[in-house]
Protein backbone atom coordinates (compact mmCIF):
# COMPACT_ATOMS: atom_id res chain seq x y z
CA UNK A 1 0.00 0.00 0.00
CA UNK A 2 2.64 2.53 1.26
CA UNK A 3 4.69 1.95 -2.20
CA UNK A 4 1.35 2.37 -4.11
CA UNK A 5 0.74 5.74 -2.49
CA UNK A 6 4.52 6.19 -2.88
CA UNK A 7 3.93 6.04 -6.68
CA UNK A 8 0.73 7.70 -6.92
CA UNK A 9 2.66 10.60 -5.54
CA UNK A 10 5.39 10.99 -7.44
CA UNK A 11 3.24 10.50 -10.91
CA UNK A 12 0.86 13.26 -9.67
CA UNK A 13 4.10 15.70 -8.54
CA UNK A 14 4.85 14.88 -12.10
CA UNK A 15 2.22 16.66 -13.56
CA UNK A 16 2.33 19.43 -11.68
CA UNK A 17 5.69 20.43 -11.13
CA UNK A 18 9.37 19.91 -12.62
CA UNK A 19 12.19 22.00 -14.40
CA UNK A 20 13.12 20.16 -17.81
CA UNK A 21 11.28 20.47 -21.50
CA UNK A 22 9.43 17.15 -23.25
CA UNK A 23 10.52 14.98 -25.79
CA UNK A 24 8.59 15.29 -28.90
CA UNK A 25 6.75 11.47 -28.58
CA UNK A 26 7.00 10.59 -25.18
CA UNK A 27 9.46 9.20 -22.63
CA UNK A 28 9.57 6.01 -21.45
CA UNK A 29 7.77 6.34 -17.87
CA UNK A 30 10.42 7.08 -15.58
CA UNK A 31 11.72 10.03 -17.30
CA UNK A 32 8.50 11.33 -17.32
CA UNK A 33 8.59 14.01 -14.61
CA UNK A 34 12.20 14.79 -15.69
CA UNK A 35 11.23 15.80 -19.12
CA UNK A 36 7.61 17.56 -18.29
CA UNK A 37 7.50 20.93 -18.93
CA UNK A 38 7.86 23.24 -15.55
CA UNK A 39 4.78 23.40 -14.77
CA UNK A 40 0.96 22.49 -15.03
CA UNK A 41 -0.31 23.34 -18.83
CA UNK A 42 -3.52 24.54 -19.47
CA UNK A 43 -3.12 24.78 -23.08
CA UNK A 44 -0.82 23.91 -25.96
CA UNK A 45 2.19 26.57 -25.25
CA UNK A 46 3.27 26.51 -29.04
CA UNK A 47 -0.50 28.13 -29.88
CA UNK A 48 0.33 30.98 -26.82
CA UNK A 49 -0.76 34.38 -27.95
CA UNK A 50 1.42 37.36 -27.29
CA UNK A 51 0.03 39.76 -24.11
CA UNK A 52 0.81 42.76 -23.13
CA UNK A 53 2.88 43.21 -19.83
CA UNK A 54 1.12 45.75 -17.17
CA UNK A 55 3.05 48.77 -15.98
CA UNK A 56 6.34 48.63 -13.80
CA UNK A 57 7.29 48.36 -10.34
CA UNK A 58 9.57 50.45 -8.93
CA UNK A 59 12.29 48.71 -7.07
CA UNK A 60 15.28 50.53 -4.42
CA UNK A 61 17.70 49.77 -7.53
CA UNK A 62 17.16 51.88 -10.52
CA UNK A 63 15.26 49.89 -13.76
CA UNK A 64 16.61 51.26 -17.37
CA UNK A 65 13.88 53.40 -18.58
CA UNK A 66 15.26 52.58 -22.27
CA UNK A 67 16.38 49.42 -23.73
CA UNK A 68 19.85 48.17 -22.68
CA UNK A 69 21.83 44.65 -23.41
CA UNK A 70 23.79 43.75 -20.58
CA UNK A 71 27.84 43.36 -21.49
CA UNK A 72 30.12 40.93 -18.76
CA UNK A 73 33.12 42.13 -17.85
CA UNK A 74 35.97 40.66 -19.66
CA UNK A 75 38.60 39.38 -16.78
CA UNK A 76 35.45 38.47 -14.62
CA UNK A 77 36.19 35.04 -13.81
CA UNK A 78 32.92 32.59 -12.29
CA UNK A 79 32.67 32.34 -8.61
CA UNK A 80 31.04 30.69 -6.20
CA UNK A 81 28.53 27.21 -5.96
CA UNK A 82 26.19 25.97 -8.09
CA UNK A 83 23.67 23.58 -6.37
CA UNK A 84 20.95 21.67 -8.67
CA UNK A 85 18.93 18.32 -9.06
CA UNK A 86 21.10 15.40 -10.18
CA UNK A 87 19.33 12.22 -11.54
CA UNK A 88 21.80 9.68 -10.74
CA UNK A 89 19.63 6.94 -10.70
CA UNK A 90 17.92 7.62 -13.82
CA UNK A 91 14.21 7.59 -12.25
CA UNK A 92 12.24 10.59 -10.51
CA UNK A 93 11.70 9.25 -7.49
CA UNK A 94 15.34 9.14 -6.67
CA UNK A 95 16.44 12.46 -7.56
CA UNK A 96 19.43 13.95 -5.23
CA UNK A 97 20.75 16.99 -4.58
CA UNK A 98 24.34 17.92 -5.90
CA UNK A 99 26.58 21.03 -5.86
CA UNK A 100 29.76 21.57 -7.77
CA UNK A 101 32.06 24.62 -7.95
CA UNK A 102 31.32 27.35 -10.84
CA UNK A 103 34.78 26.66 -12.23
CA UNK A 104 33.89 22.79 -12.53
CA UNK A 105 35.45 21.43 -9.82
CA UNK A 106 34.60 19.97 -6.44
CA UNK A 107 31.47 18.25 -7.03
CA UNK A 108 29.73 15.98 -4.87
CA UNK A 109 26.49 14.69 -3.74
CA UNK A 110 24.34 16.65 -0.79
CA UNK A 111 21.77 14.29 -0.53
CA UNK A 112 21.59 10.59 0.87
CA UNK A 113 18.36 8.79 0.64
CA UNK A 114 18.24 6.72 -2.27
CA UNK A 115 14.91 5.98 -1.82
CA UNK A 116 13.17 9.55 -1.92
CA UNK A 117 12.79 12.36 -4.66
CA UNK A 118 14.43 15.70 -3.46
CA UNK A 119 14.37 18.58 -5.92
CA UNK A 120 14.46 22.28 -6.07
CA UNK A 121 17.59 23.22 -4.31
CA UNK A 122 18.82 26.83 -4.38
CA UNK A 123 21.81 28.48 -1.71
CA UNK A 124 21.04 30.67 1.23
CA UNK A 125 22.54 34.43 0.36
CA UNK A 126 25.56 33.35 2.20
CA UNK A 127 26.25 30.16 0.68
CA UNK A 128 26.47 28.16 3.97
CA UNK A 129 23.06 25.67 3.64
CA UNK A 130 20.80 24.47 0.78
CA UNK A 131 17.10 25.14 0.98
CA UNK A 132 14.92 22.30 -0.93
CA UNK A 133 11.96 19.87 -1.03
CA UNK A 134 11.74 16.40 -0.74
CA UNK A 135 9.08 13.73 -0.82
CA UNK A 136 7.52 12.36 2.39
CA UNK A 137 4.29 10.94 2.13
CA UNK A 138 1.85 10.79 -1.24
CA UNK A 139 0.75 14.82 -1.86
CA UNK A 140 2.94 15.48 0.79
CA UNK A 141 6.45 17.06 -0.14
CA UNK A 142 8.19 19.14 2.81
CA UNK A 143 10.98 22.04 2.67
CA UNK A 144 14.42 21.26 4.18
CA UNK A 145 17.33 22.98 4.55
CA UNK A 146 21.01 21.66 5.32
CA UNK A 147 23.94 23.29 6.53
CA UNK A 148 26.23 22.42 3.77
CA UNK A 149 29.58 22.68 6.40
CA UNK A 150 28.35 19.61 8.56
CA UNK A 151 25.26 17.94 6.38
CA UNK A 152 23.11 18.70 9.36
CA UNK A 153 19.14 18.60 7.72
CA UNK A 154 16.41 20.56 9.27
CA UNK A 155 12.95 19.72 8.12
CA UNK A 156 11.55 23.59 8.23
CA UNK A 157 8.01 22.27 7.09
CA UNK A 158 5.49 20.12 8.44
CA UNK A 159 2.17 18.70 6.54
CA UNK A 160 0.88 21.72 4.07
CA UNK A 161 1.02 19.92 0.71
CA UNK A 162 3.18 19.66 -2.37
CA UNK A 163 5.53 22.27 -1.72
CA UNK A 164 8.40 23.23 -4.32
CA UNK A 165 11.02 25.54 -5.43
CA UNK A 166 11.76 27.20 -2.22
CA UNK A 167 14.30 30.18 -1.63
CA UNK A 168 15.33 32.70 1.36
CA UNK A 169 15.10 36.30 0.82
CA UNK A 170 18.19 38.38 0.52
CA UNK A 171 17.97 39.37 4.10
CA UNK A 172 17.82 35.89 5.28
CA UNK A 173 14.84 35.67 7.43
CA UNK A 174 11.93 34.26 5.23
CA UNK A 175 11.46 31.49 2.54
CA UNK A 176 9.15 31.90 -0.60
CA UNK A 177 7.98 28.42 -2.01
CA UNK A 178 5.41 27.39 -4.29
CA UNK A 179 2.64 25.33 -2.63
CA UNK A 180 -0.35 22.85 -4.03
CA UNK A 181 -2.79 20.53 -2.78
CA UNK A 182 -2.52 17.68 -5.25
CA UNK A 183 -6.17 17.54 -5.67
CA UNK A 184 -6.67 20.87 -7.97
CA UNK A 185 -4.72 22.46 -10.31
CA UNK A 186 -4.55 25.40 -8.11
CA UNK A 187 -0.71 26.63 -7.61
CA UNK A 188 -0.24 29.60 -5.03
CA UNK A 189 3.09 31.56 -3.31
CA UNK A 190 3.50 31.15 -0.58
CA UNK A 191 5.90 32.74 2.22
CA UNK A 192 6.89 31.80 6.02
CA UNK A 193 9.77 32.63 8.63
CA UNK A 194 13.08 30.96 8.18
CA UNK A 195 12.16 28.52 11.02
CA UNK A 196 8.97 27.48 9.67
CA UNK A 197 7.19 29.61 11.56
CA UNK A 198 4.00 32.23 10.36
CA UNK A 199 3.05 30.70 7.31
CA UNK A 200 0.62 31.65 4.52
CA UNK A 201 0.34 32.67 1.03
CA UNK A 202 0.63 36.10 -1.03
CA UNK A 203 -2.70 37.24 -2.02
CA UNK A 204 -3.81 37.32 -5.96
CA UNK A 205 0.00 35.29 -6.13
CA UNK A 206 -1.18 32.31 -7.94
CA UNK A 207 1.37 30.62 -9.45
CA UNK A 208 4.87 28.57 -9.36
CA UNK A 209 8.54 29.43 -9.30
CA UNK A 210 8.83 32.22 -6.79
CA UNK A 211 12.62 33.88 -6.91
CA UNK A 212 13.18 37.39 -4.79
CA UNK A 213 14.15 41.27 -6.11
CA UNK A 214 17.59 42.00 -4.76
CA UNK A 215 15.96 44.10 -2.25
CA UNK A 216 13.30 41.61 -0.81
CA UNK A 217 10.45 43.72 -1.79
CA UNK A 218 9.12 41.25 -4.60
CA UNK A 219 8.34 38.16 -5.66
CA UNK A 220 8.83 37.02 -9.25
CA UNK A 221 7.00 34.47 -9.89
CA UNK A 222 4.96 32.08 -13.49
CA UNK A 223 1.68 31.86 -13.10
CA UNK A 224 -0.80 30.96 -16.01
CA UNK A 225 -3.63 33.27 -14.05
CA UNK A 226 -4.75 35.63 -16.69
CA UNK A 227 -4.55 33.46 -19.96
CA UNK A 228 -1.02 31.95 -21.28
CA UNK A 229 1.78 31.33 -18.69
CA UNK A 230 3.87 33.74 -17.89
CA UNK A 231 5.85 35.93 -15.56
CA UNK A 232 4.78 38.57 -13.03
CA UNK A 233 5.80 40.55 -9.97
CA UNK A 234 3.72 41.28 -6.68
CA UNK A 235 5.19 42.78 -3.50
CA UNK A 236 5.49 40.32 -0.48
CA UNK A 237 2.16 41.75 0.93
CA UNK A 238 0.03 41.25 -2.35
CA UNK A 239 -0.38 44.51 -3.28
CA UNK A 240 0.53 45.88 -6.90
CA UNK A 241 0.77 42.77 -9.26
CA UNK A 242 1.73 43.20 -12.39
CA UNK A 243 2.39 41.23 -15.13
CA UNK A 244 5.83 42.00 -16.68
CA UNK A 245 6.92 39.52 -19.94
CA UNK A 246 4.99 39.06 -22.80
CA UNK A 247 6.72 36.00 -24.56
CA UNK A 248 4.53 32.88 -25.72
CA UNK A 249 5.56 29.42 -24.21
CA UNK A 250 7.26 30.51 -21.04
CA UNK A 251 7.46 27.70 -18.75
CA UNK A 252 8.57 27.94 -15.84
CA UNK A 253 11.79 29.17 -13.35
CA UNK A 254 13.52 32.32 -13.61
CA UNK A 255 15.99 34.97 -11.91
CA UNK A 256 16.46 38.48 -11.04
CA UNK A 257 20.07 39.91 -11.47
CA UNK A 258 21.82 41.10 -8.37
CA UNK A 259 21.61 44.82 -9.48
CA UNK A 260 18.00 44.28 -10.19
CA UNK A 261 18.43 45.60 -13.81
CA UNK A 262 17.75 41.68 -15.57
CA UNK A 263 15.75 39.06 -15.68
CA UNK A 264 16.09 35.58 -16.85
CA UNK A 265 13.74 32.79 -17.97
CA UNK A 266 13.27 30.34 -20.81
CA UNK A 267 10.35 29.75 -23.48
CA UNK A 268 9.92 27.87 -26.50
CA UNK A 269 8.47 25.37 -27.85
CA UNK A 270 9.28 21.36 -26.75
CA UNK A 271 13.10 20.51 -27.17
CA UNK A 272 13.25 23.77 -28.72
CA UNK A 273 13.62 26.07 -25.44
CA UNK A 274 15.79 28.89 -25.08
CA UNK A 275 17.15 31.20 -22.58
CA UNK A 276 15.87 34.56 -22.67
CA UNK A 277 16.79 38.02 -20.75
CA UNK A 278 14.99 40.95 -20.62
CA UNK A 279 15.27 44.36 -18.78
CA UNK A 280 13.53 43.87 -14.65
CA UNK A 281 9.80 45.47 -16.31
CA UNK A 282 9.85 42.84 -19.03
CA UNK A 283 11.08 45.19 -21.97
CA UNK A 284 13.58 44.38 -24.28
CA UNK A 285 13.46 40.89 -24.31
CA UNK A 286 15.98 38.65 -26.25
CA UNK A 287 17.56 35.00 -26.90
CA UNK A 288 20.68 34.88 -24.76
CA UNK A 289 21.57 31.41 -25.23
CA UNK A 290 23.27 29.77 -27.93
CA UNK A 291 20.62 28.46 -30.21
CA UNK A 292 20.12 24.68 -30.13
CA UNK A 293 20.99 23.43 -27.33
CA UNK A 294 17.00 22.85 -25.05
CA UNK A 295 18.23 25.77 -22.68
CA UNK A 296 16.34 26.52 -19.83
CA UNK A 297 16.19 27.08 -15.88
CA UNK A 298 18.72 29.79 -15.76
CA UNK A 299 20.35 31.09 -12.56
CA UNK A 300 22.55 34.53 -12.47
CA UNK A 301 26.19 34.29 -10.56
CA UNK A 302 26.18 36.32 -7.45
CA UNK A 303 28.44 39.54 -9.19
CA UNK A 304 25.57 39.49 -12.23
CA UNK A 305 28.39 38.36 -14.67
CA UNK A 306 27.56 34.90 -15.62
CA UNK A 307 24.35 32.78 -15.57
CA UNK A 308 23.69 28.92 -15.33
CA UNK A 309 21.44 26.90 -17.12
CA UNK A 310 20.34 23.39 -17.88
CA UNK A 311 21.21 22.29 -21.54
CA UNK A 312 21.63 19.82 -24.05
CA UNK A 313 24.51 20.91 -26.27
CA UNK A 314 26.86 17.98 -26.25
CA UNK A 315 23.81 15.04 -25.68
CA UNK A 316 21.17 16.31 -28.22
CA UNK A 317 17.55 14.70 -28.20
CA UNK A 318 19.21 12.30 -25.44
CA UNK A 319 16.58 12.20 -22.69
CA UNK A 320 19.35 11.88 -19.82
CA UNK A 321 21.43 14.40 -22.33
CA UNK A 322 20.91 17.48 -19.96
CA UNK A 323 24.05 18.70 -18.09
CA UNK A 324 25.23 22.01 -16.28
CA UNK A 325 26.15 24.94 -18.24
CA UNK A 326 26.99 28.55 -17.75
CA UNK A 327 28.04 31.72 -20.09
CA UNK A 328 28.54 35.14 -19.56
CA UNK A 329 25.55 37.69 -19.47
CA UNK A 330 26.32 38.56 -23.05
CA UNK A 331 25.74 35.32 -24.42
CA UNK A 332 29.50 34.28 -24.94
CA UNK A 333 32.00 32.15 -23.62
CA UNK A 334 29.62 28.83 -23.33
CA UNK A 335 31.42 25.93 -20.66
CA UNK A 336 29.57 22.97 -19.61
CA UNK A 337 30.08 22.01 -15.92
CA UNK A 338 28.83 18.62 -16.25
CA UNK A 339 29.01 15.76 -17.65
CA UNK A 340 27.09 12.32 -16.88
CA UNK A 341 24.74 9.41 -18.28
CA UNK A 342 21.61 10.91 -16.33
CA UNK A 343 20.09 14.74 -16.24
CA UNK A 344 21.58 17.28 -14.06
CA UNK A 345 19.20 20.28 -13.96
CA UNK A 346 17.50 22.95 -11.99
CA UNK A 347 20.55 24.61 -10.98
CA UNK A 348 20.79 27.67 -8.99
CA UNK A 349 23.58 29.96 -8.13
CA UNK A 350 25.09 30.89 -4.63
CA UNK A 351 27.93 32.47 -2.97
Amino acid sequence: MNKRLYFLGGLLLALLACNIGGTASPPNSNLLATLAASTPLTGSPAAATIQSPTSAFNLSTPIPSTMSVPTSASSSQPAGQIVFTCQIFKVQAGNQVCIINADGTGFRRLTTDDTTQHFYPSLSPDGQSVVYAAFRDANIFEIYEMQLATGKVTQVTDQYGILGAPEISPNGKFIAFKHSNGFTDKNQIWLMDRNGENVGNIPKASGWDPTWSPDGKYILFASNMDGPIQLYTIRINGKELHKISSLPAIRGRSDWSPDGKYIVTYSGETWKHEVYIMNADGTNARILSPTGGNSQGASFSPDGQWVTFTAYFDHPNDDHGCEIYIMRIDGTDLRRLTDNDYCDYQPRWGS
